[in-house]
């Protein structure tokens, strides 16, 4: 499924493993796997599949928004967006966030 990032960070993080050192080792791990995933599934339904990454749809403000949240480890939230464009559905990475 095609992506894209939101901000020019997240961006360079996957192209460049740019301030990698911001975040823990294991999150730039699990987060190279995560945006690999999403590279090699046809759709965002098949996320749901995946148990492991604990795709859910967030609740309150940001739920309304739309956005969506993977679990990189027990703290840390990759935070995304399905969206539309006239190639059909994309994902928008939003953020890396620390839920603690």
């Amino acid at each position: 499924m095609k992506f894209q990032f939101k901000n020019k960070k997240l961006q360079a993080l996957y192209t460049e493993e740019k301030n990698a050192h911001k975040y823990p080792n294991d999150v730039v791990d699990r987060f190279f796997e995560v945006i690999t995933l999403i590279d090699g599934i046809p759709n965002e339904q098949d996320l749901y599949n995946f148990k492991g990454l604990r795709f859910e749809k967030l609740k309150g403000e940001r739920g309304k928004k739309g956005q969506h949240s993977i679990r990189l480890n027990g703290q840390w939230r990759l935070i995304l967006m399905i969206k539309k464009n006239s190639d059909g559905n994309f994902i928008l990475v939003i953020d890396i966030e620390d839920y603690h």
